[in-house]
């Protein structure tokens, strides 16, 4: 019986998801019982007789919908990590559903009237700060979606909603269908020359897996990346980067080119509808940014400094190319091959030397040692909870005290079903309710080289930083402490949720963090210092062209969504290929387009937020330069992170929290100075 399981709270251990129990043919009634109730609790709002207070309106508003979002959280969870078709076709018909409802909620005149009735008179209610912050979130909420639109225009809105929500989905769909489509299989071993012998024996065991003989690469990052960077075979690199690239812009069945400048116009639409002069406008009021226009000077000041670099490395690693192979145009599928060789010959240090020391298992205790140290977090691996799959590990996290803080689950292989990339999520917020501190169930989902026969999960150094980032963003979800669940956790300005994941990543570079669980799988020998200063030097080892690419793929997310003529555009190809006149450094593919997969900002929530991974970058540098200061272990620097950045979620202004924990606004040259680009 369905609501048994997911209509009701979990009769399972810390209210986990009953995962095993849940079939695909429970989603569609469940959704349409929770939307129910969540009506219910709407109804109960709007038809009070008492004045609207901040207790019956705004705080019951923001518990309102429970079970709806438990339910949408393990679904859409679901479709990005473990999916199939009948769970796609189901998303198809749950997100108008869904669409409809908030429309319904955000449209709703009485509500508004509630709403607006306790935010006129906020001044009189003595209000904490996380009181008044969501007073001003959920006035919002209403005012930028439309609440103050005539009849005629919201039902504009619904019905672009409804488009969106489904254009999203579809998109990413064509996208994940693409990657699991392509499979380069190798007959001939010469072929596989240059490549490593995890590499080799990883696409020899998938390719037996598919009943196939020889060596089968995929558009799986632990497949592509390792034969982009090692191959021998220029022409085999060319086939797997135009596959890589062409994803989506094939003009067939799985091309994006339509859902792209249907979704931008579509936002461009809504955007109007609602008085912005652009999608960029309305996304970015709400940010720490607030305006499109400190965006692109942000992102033109750092291309600045950035781009004469980049020109020069790129330079250097077409002269290299040269001077090895006689190569005279250097290609996008020469890029990581030729910048591995170069970076080997500069520093002695290639990932194939690295790998040994970086067992998956070793790190994930490292990571768990270091959030010990820092934050007195304790995690431990139980197997008494329902998983959605059988790769999933699971972890109860406490205290010092030995309070309950989390559960925690991690899943780090790639399959089918999965999409490609690293992610956090959460499948149930942290919230204060009737004097209990309901604790958050945090997930991160990656996509690391799998063990194989003869050898453990080893992964790049590049993976290394990856898991920390992600288990950054969890360690923001755990230690997650606020009254509402919308001011919870992650729920932050989203030029500021990549603080905690990147500032993580600077204790992968630290000789003191390192030796706490860098041990070769063999011989338990701790990584040689040798190779820790050679990671130290070789970080900032063309951070020229690494910063130009990422300011490239913000520069495009603003081109199309901070652009007053987007209805005139009508190839995507011929814009992209503008827009990244200034940034590009290698010459042009007609076979390749970065939109029709760029699913951060047309399926994720980056679109307009791109350029977040570099502001927060700023934001990092600055912090980390704080614990160097004091002590990378330092309990009093860590503890004011915790308390003003971590635990706070979205209960005030970011910068007003940064600087409290910081003592200081954040200064850009501590970017330029990590990354080498301040003389």
């Amino acid at each position: 019986m369905i609501k048994k399981y997911l209509n009701t709270p979990f009769n399972t251990k810390y209210n986990t998801a009953p995962f095993s129990k849940i079939k695909n043919t429970d989603y569609i009634p469940t959704f349409k019982e929770a939307i129910n109730l969540a009506k219910k609790d709407i109804d109960d709002i709007v038809n009070n007789s008492e004045k609207p207070s901040f207790q019956n309106t705004i705080e019951a508003l923001d518990f309102s919908g429970e079970q709806l979002d438990r339910v949408s959280s393990i679904f859409f969870n679901l479709n990005s990590a473990e999916t199939n078709e009948e769970i796609q076709k189901i998303a198809q018909e749950v997100s108008p559903m869904l669409s409809e409802f908030s429309n319904d909620v955000a449209l709703n005149t009485e509500l508004f009237e509630r709403v607006k009735s306790v935010y006129n008179s906020k001044d009189e209610l003595n209000l904490t700060t996380e009181q008044n912050t969501l007073l001003d979130k959920k006035y919002k909420s209403f005012s930028r979606n439309g609440a103050n639109l005539p009849e005629e225009k919201k039902s504009d809105l619904r019905e672009i909603d409804k488009k969106l929500s489904q254009l999203k989905l579809k998109f990413g769909e064509n996208v994940l269908a693409e990657t699991n489509k392509f499979e380069m299989l190798i007959t001939n071993e010469e072929d596989l020359s240059g490549l490593p012998e995890g590499t080799k024996e990883a696409a020899k065991q998938l390719a037996t897996s598919k009943e196939k003989t020889g060596w089968l690469f995929t558009l799986d990052y632990p497949s592509y990346i390792p034969f982009l960077t090692y191959a021998d075979n220029r022409e085999l690199r060319k086939k797997i980067t135009l596959a890589a690239g062409s994803k989506a812009f094939k003009n067939d069945d799985l091309d994006n080119q339509n859902n792209v400048l249907q979704i931008v116009k579509l936002r461009h639409k809504r955007a109007n509808l609602l008085g912005y002069k652009t999608h960029a406008h309305f996304v970015l009021e709400e940010r720490m940014a607030e305006t499109p226009e400190t965006v692109l000077e942000f992102s033109n000041e750092l291309l600045k400094k950035a781009k004469p670099a980049a020109e020069n490395e790129f330079k250097n690693l077409e002269n290299f190319a040269k001077e090895l192979d006689g190569i005279d145009r250097l290609e996008k599928w020469d890029g990581s091959y030729y910048s591995e060789k170069l970076k080997q010959k500069l520093f002695s240090l290639d990932d194939e030397k690295l790998k040994p020391y970086f067992k998956l298992e070793n790190v994930i205790a490292g990571a768990f040692t270091i959030a010990n140290k820092l934050f007195d977090l304790k995690f431990e691996e139980i197997d008494t909870i329902d998983k959605y799959h059988e790769d999933v590990l699971t972890y109860k996290v406490t205290n010092s005290k030995g309070d309950f803080i989390s559960v925690f689950y991690a899943d780090f292989f790639p399959r089918a079903g999965k999409r490609n990339g690293a992610w956090m999520t959460s499948y149930k917020p942290q919230y204060i309710k009737n004097g209990e501190n309901s604790r958050p169930h945090v997930s991160i989902v990656c996509n690391f080289t799998k063990p194989t026969k003869t050898k453990p999960s080893l992964l790049t150094f590049n993976e290394v930083t990856t898991l920390f980032h992600e288990f950054g963003h969890a360690l923001h979800g755990m230690l997650a402490n606020t009254i509402y669940p919308s001011l919870s956790g992650t729920n932050v300005h989203w030029d500021f949720v990549e603080l905690p994941s990147q500032i993580m990543e600077n204790w992968c570079y630290e000789k003191e963090a390192l030796e706490l669980f860098a041990t070769h799988y063999e011989t338990n020998e701790v990584i040689p210092m040798d190779l820790v200063e050679k990671i130290k030097e070789s970080a900032t080892f063309h951070e020229g062209m690494q910063t130009l690419r990422q300011l490239s793929f913000g520069l495009l997310d603003m081109s199309w969504h901070g652009n007053e003529t987007i209805e005139s555009i009508k190839n995507v190809k011929a814009f992209e290929t503008e827009v990244f006149k200034n940034t590009s450094l290698y010459p042009e593919t007609k076979e390749t387009c970065m939109s029709t997969a760029f699913s951060h900002i047309f399926q994720g929530g980056y679109s307009s937020g791109y350029y977040s991974y570099k502001w927060a970058e700023v934001l990092d540098a600055d912090a980390f330069e704080y614990f160097k200061q004091e002590g990378i272990f330092n309990k009093k620097v860590a503890n004011k992170f915790k308390d003003y950045v971590l635990s706070q979620g979205g209960t005030e202004n970011p910068m007003t929290l940064y600087k409290r924990f910081r003592g200081q606004k954040p200064q850009p040259e501590a970017l330029l100075r990590r990354a080498g680009l301040l003389k």
